[in-house]
Formats: C-alpha cells, structure tokens, sequence
C-alpha cells in the first residue's frame, strides 16, 4: 500500500461512530494552521472526491469561501456531487483547530463553519493537536509509527519531498531511519549516484534544468554522502574526488563504469587530469582509472605483438601467454568497453590461438589427423576469427596480423603438407554414391556453403542455446573443396553423373540449377526457392515430403570481404539459426544442415606457388585443371565424380594466386573436414520467433515478429548475448500483434552498431538481429 492510500483511509477512519448512541457526523473537519499539507492537497484530491478546500472562489477546484462550503456539504451547490454515505472532508488550510473554537473570537470569516466542530468531527491527534506531516509519519497512535529524524533539515526535507513521498510504498519505509538525506533523495529522483553522474557530465545544464527546490536537496545529498557542495565546489574537484574512489565515491565509479557512454563530458574531464607518474607505478585497480594509462599500455601491447614477427613460433607462443597475463586484466576496465583497448580484447584469442597450435596435427594417418583437428585443432580456427573481428583500425590490424601469422602460418602449413603425403584416393574422403548415415525420412536438408568446421561449431552452440537438440557429425569434402563439386556430393541425388565443374574445365556437361533441381525432384525431394526460405513466416509448406534448400552464403562473403568476413560470420550464423527455427516450426521432424567445404584465411595472404597458365585449363585459387598431356609437379588428384579425370593442387597452403587471403579447393584440414549437423526440436525448446520487421525513428526501434509472442521481450544490446550491455532503460514486453519498442538513451550511440534481441521470460535470447542505431535495418 502506498502512503497516499493510508492517508486517505486515516482520514476517513475519522468519521467512524457508534449508530447505537451517535448521530453520523455531518463532516470531516481538517485544520492546518501552518498550511503544511497545502502543497500536496491536489494530489490528495483525486483519491478523495470528497475532499473540499477553503479558499479563494474555484469551484472547477473544489475549492471556495466559508458560505460556498456550507451550500456545498448542503448539496446546493451545482456541479458537487456528494456521496451521502460519504461525509464531505472540509480542509482548512490557515486555521488551527482553537480557531473553531474560541467562537466568539472567531474571524468573520470562519464564523460559518465554527457549528461544524459540533456536527463533525477534526481529524486531529489524539493530543488535539494538528496533524502534520512528521507527525502522521511517525506517530504510533493514529499514525504510521515510522522512525522519522526530528531535525530542523528533516522536517524541510520532508516537506520539500512530500509529494514524491505519498506514492512510496509504506513497507519500503518501514524499519528505516528516515533523515533529511532520505528525503531529500526521493525529491532528487531516488537515485542520487545517477544524478550526481548526470552532475559530473554537465554541471551546468542540470544545474539550470532542475527546479530550485530539487536543486538544493540534491546538493544537500551530496554533501551529507560525498563530502561535496555543487554550489561551493566544483565538478572537476568532484571528479577528482570520483578518480580517488574512496567511500561512496567507489559506488559512483562502479556505476559510471556499467554505462559509460551515458557520460562523454565526464570522460572528457577524467582525461584533463593527471594520473599517477609511472616512477610509482599504480596498482593495476588504481591503474584502470586513467584512459591515459590504458593509452599507453596499447601503445606497448602494439610494439610486443609487431615484435612477435621476428621470433619463431614457439617463442611467439610464449611470449603471448606472458602479454595475456600482462594485459589480459585490461579488458576488464572501462576503457575496454569504450573500445580503446582492441589489442588487450583481440589478446585472449590469439592467447588461444598460441595455446592450441602449440600441438601440431602433422603425424599420423588423415582419419588420424581428422580426429585430432575435431577434437582440438578447429579451435586454433576458430581463435583466429575471434582475433580479427576485433581488429578497428590500420594499427591494430598490423599488430594483430603478425601475432596471428606468426603462430598460425606454420602450423597450418605443416599438418597441411603431412595431410597431402598421407592421403589415399580412394581409401580417405568422402565415398561416392555412399548417402548420410544421419539422414531421415521426411528431414529438411539446409545446405549452407562455405559452412567450415569451426563456423559449424558456433551454429551448433547457438542452436543448442536456443532450447534445441543438435548432433554434430563430420565427413571430407570431396575433392576438390570447391562448390560445384562438394554441393552435388552431399545433396540426395544418388547415382547422377551430370556433374560437371564450374567453369568449363572438363569433358563433361556441365549440371545446370534447372537440371539440378529436375534430379532431387526424381529423386522424391521438394525444393524450397530461397524466396520461400527467406519468409518461411508467410509461407505454408508441406512438410509430408522431405526437402532441399540453401541458405547463407559465408564462402561468397569470404570471397568479397577476405579477412573481414571474421567479422561478420556471428550475424551470418544468427540468420541460419532463425531459418532452423522456422524450418523446425513449420512441421519437419528435423533439419540437416550440410556444407560443400571450408576454407583457409591467413592474415596478409596466402604463399604463392607458380603453376603456367600454359599448362592449365582452368585455374582457381587451390585447383586447377590440367591440359591433357600436361607434366607439371604439383601433386595430382582424381575428381571426386570421375576417377578418370585429375586436376593439380597446390601445395601445402599455398594457392595458385598472389593475394588470396581467403580461398578453397585444396586439400587441408580447414578445406576439406566439414561438419554435418542434425538438428531437432526439444520439449523444452525456445519459442520460435520470427522477425518480421525492424524500423528505427530516431532513436526508437520499433520490432515486430511472427509467431506466439506472449511472454517475450524486447531489448537492444551491444552485445547480443550480454545483459550488461543494454543500451535501453528496460526491456519491453511484446504486444498483442507482436509489436514492441524500445528506445536508446543515448542519442551519442546514434550510428553505432548494435543488436535488437527477443528474450524469453527466463532471459534467454531466441531471436537477434544486427541493426544500425537510428537508422533501418
């Protein structure tokens, strides 16, 4: 119950009699000599209709003179409709109650209602007094029982924080001790480390944008809990003070820290300041303060990865562990948030990278070396992705590119090299005409090209994390790793010989989409059209008969962005992820999600073998077609869909181009071990959701969905996964429709990338979608 609510019942209790041997009180009369409650009376008014007020003639305000009070408890007045089961409430601010009744002393004016004490009843303490609000807040008799501080600055602050105060819930302020400091918290808010955040960040505007009363009782809370006066100090002191992070002040900093990019002006200040000089170098907790220091710890952490360059790669390994305990500690500073710390954010990937090339996956057989690379090695893959997306600038990238080179250039090289030795035509790789032991009758196959182990990986744990079941299964990639060949070889058109190469290259007619499409269609398969899988929401397929459809396109992005495609593989993932979803939801007992091969990305680029072009027919990045008669020493290999034809690789990890940084069709590990996932609906699956739209106005996002969306919310975050990185005040809850919006605080953030996540009602993200902050997406 909140205080307004007691109130209104206290004063009603007043009129409480006994039928048997009283009359019903004709009103309720409710002297304040001080006017203390005049302030709040409005407020009081819409839970009390009853009420009326003496004072100037105001009728629309329940509010007149003596002689208009009587005609009104008298129900003559037009327009005051009084409940006669209800006695009117008569508050008569100005009048004490020895006023009514000294009545031959009483002022003319108040000579009309002083026969009401006789009628009525005063709502008064049980010492006659008036009740004011202290009173009424700490009274046991008649009276909350509160513990409310008796000082001169607590009864102001009360009054100034009254109105705020009769919304509080009563048991939030039960069994505390109610000061000037508590009231004068509530008038500023509730929330003084805020407020004193939105101080430091622009002292003059809040200063000039607050009412005067507010703006004394937030510098009275200041004072009483930060030892500081905004009118007698100013904010650089404070933030002074703030840096030193001593007392309360240490609360202050950990919430500017949880939302940094509400306060540039206050960074701006930090920045104007000196920090402690190196000759004492500060503990790391004192160094994490200063934006300056972490500058400086870049600028090193930049010189020690280029340096990486000149060791060999055991060395290199090491000498990454040394800086990720050096600096690893950075990523948990403010400044990383802000993103002025990429080198210490990409460190503990390539700290990853270091440690899992430490093994080399050279020795053995290829089932061998399969198991290993599933096991451990994908990881170094994977570890490398997660270095590059952090990448923001020209000197990152140079930093970033030699430390990862430098540890994963030869790694990669030699289990490539040992790969190629060991390899057995016929007896390795994937078996012609052989159909997926994990297939089921009546499944939706997925074919997502270029979907490389690791990638395979992260999909799985984002399907699993979505309430799904998932099995990960792998297998080679036929050869050559390149799509017009891996894609008919793990699609259900069993005992076709109408493959050929993309381009023309060998003997054979070349397999058209059309001719495609005609051999799963014989075979049984629907096709779904990428038009269809695209908006599976408005779409009603049938599911009684399996089918085939593509989705995603990493090996594309990987061809047009090179290494940047490390940093959009997570939102392509999300996309597959939701086109699982929708595939699950419109009735197939399971999806198959199937690839054609991965890949190899190096930082810089890819070394070079020379292969004339005299010799070939067609060449590629990792494979080429040799001309009949051709002598030529690269190692030669039979085609996957006819023995009898052969094509030459490249070496190791060498490619037939200059500048390839991303390409395929070799034989590798990361080329050629492709994971094959099967995916299926749990009884305590997610919801699944599906985006329909996303519209930015300004700095609001406005979201809509398909699909059951009771119990789902909405939120925009700078970090999918991470709560912490809200960029809203809360999430909102759908709407019937679907519909929901939310609304970014910080206008700075407008142009910034950030994600709009669907959670369900245990906080779980079930859908996500990259988007520009004020701008459509």
């Amino acid at each position: 119950m909140v205080l307004l609510e007691k109130l209104v019942e206290r004063i009603r209790q007043a009129a409480s009699y006994n039928p048997d041997v009283q009359a019903a009180p004709a009103c309720i009369l409710w002297p304040d000599r001080e006017r203390l409650w005049e302030p709040v009376i409005a407020q009081i008014q819409t839970e009390l209709p009853e009420l009326l007020v003496l004072g100037d003639y105001a009728p629309e305000q329940r509010r007149g003179p003596t002689i208009w009070l009587r005609c009104a408890i008298a129900g003559t007045v037009d327009g005051i409709a009084l409940d006669a089961e209800t006695p009117p409430i008569l508050y008569l601010p100005g009048v004490g109650r020895q006023d009514l009744r000294a009545v031959s002393e009483c002022p003319e004016a108040l000579k009309p209602l002083a026969e009401l004490q006789y009628r009525g009843v005063l709502w008064s303490q049980v010492n006659a007094k008036d009740w004011t609000p202290r009173a009424f807040l700490s009274s046991q008799q008649g009276g909350l029982g509160l513990e409310v501080a008796g000082d001169a600055a607590t009864r102001q602050a009360l009054l100034a924080a009254l109105p705020r105060l009769l919304k509080e819930e009563i048991a939030d302020l039960q069994g505390r001790h109610l000061d000037a400091e508590t009231f004068n918290t509530l008038l500023t808010g509730g929330d003084p480390v805020r407020d004193l955040l939105d101080w430091l960040n622009q002292p003059e505007a809040m200063k000039t944008s607050w009412p005067h009363h507010e703006w004394q009782a937030f510098c009275q809370v200041c004072h009483s809990r930060y030892g500081l006066h905004p009118e007698r100090q100013s904010a650089l002191e404070a933030v002074e003070r703030l840096t030193q992070r001593q007392g309360n002040w240490k609360t202050v900093w950990t919430r500017f820290t949880e939302a940094p990019r509400r306060y540039p002006q206050l960074i701006e200040q930090i920045r104007q300041l000196t920090p402690p000089t190196l000759d004492f170098f500060p503990e790391p907790e004192q160094m994490e303060i200063w934006p300056q220091l972490n500058r400086q710890e870049e600028e090193r952490l930049y010189h020690d990865l280029c340096a990486l360059g000149s060791l060999p790669a055991h060395q290199a390994r090491e000498r990454l562990e040394a800086l990720e305990s050096e600096h690893g500690v950075r990523r948990d500073w403010v400044w990383a948030e802000l993103g002025e710390s990429p080198l210490a954010m990409a460190l503990a990937p390539l700290a990853e990278l270091g440690r899992v090339t430490r093994r080399s996956l050279a020795g053995g057989y290829a089932e061998d070396m399969r198991q290993a690379y599933l096991s451990e090695g994908w990881k170094a893959d994977d570890a490398l992705l997660r270095a590059l997306e952090k990448i923001t600038g020209q000197r990152e990238q140079e930093a970033i590119f030699t430390a990862a080179r430098t540890v994963y250039l030869r790694w990669a090289d030699e289990a490539a090299r040992h790969l190629q030795q060991v390899w057995q035509p016929g007896v390795d790789g994937l078996k012609r005409g052989e159909a997926s032991p994990n297939a089921l009758r009546g499944e939706c196959v997925l074919f997502v090209d270029g979907l490389r182990l690791d990638c395979g990986k992260r999909l799985s744990h984002r399907l699993i994390a979505q309430g799904l079941e998932v099995a990960e299964h792998s297998t080679w990639a036929a050869l050559p790793s390149v799509t017009g060949t891996g894609k008919y070889a793990v699609a259900p058109i069993l005992g076709s010989d109408g493959i050929h190469e993309e381009p023309d290259g060998y003997q054979f007619t070349p397999i058209t989409r059309h001719l495609f499409q005609k051999l799963l269609r014989e075979n049984g398969w629907q096709v779904l059209e990428r038009r269809q899988v695209e908006q599976l929401h408005k779409e009603t397929l049938d599911t009684s008969k399996p089918a085939w459809c593509e989705f995603g396109d990493i090996d594309h992005a990987g061809h047009e962005r090179g290494w940047k495609l490390a940093q959009h593989v997570d939102d392509m993932l999300g996309e597959v992820a939701e086109r699982i979803q929708a595939l699950l939801a419109q009735g197939w007992s399971q999806v198959r999600v199937v690839t054609d091969h991965g890949w190899l990305l190096l930082p810089g680029e890819l070394p070079k073998t020379e292969l004339p072009a005299s010799l070939v027919e067609t060449k590629w990045g990792r494979c080429a077609a040799l001309k009949p008669g051709a002598h030529t020493e690269a190692a030669r290999f039979p085609w996957y869909w006819n023995e009898q034809v052969y094509f030459a690789l490249a070496e190791s990890i060498h490619c037939f181009k200059a500048g390839e940084t991303y390409t395929h069709g070799g034989l590798s590990l990361q080329e050629c071990v492709t994971p094959e996932l099967v995916v299926t609906g749990s009884a305590g699956a997610k919801p699944s959701v599906l985006i329909d739209d996303l519209v930015w106005k300004g700095l609001r996002c406005t979201f809509v969905v398909e699909g059951e969306s009771d119990g789902l919310t909405l939120d925009i975050r700078r970090h999918a996964g991470d709560p912490a990185s809200s960029l809203v005040l809360s999430p909102k809850p759908f709407k019937a429709g679907g519909k929901a919006s939310v609304v970014v605080e910080d206008d700075d953030l407008e142009g910034d990338t950030a994600y709009a996540v669907v959670l369900d009602d245990s906080g779980q993200v079930v859908a996500q979608r990259s988007t520009t902050i004020g701008g459509n997406a």
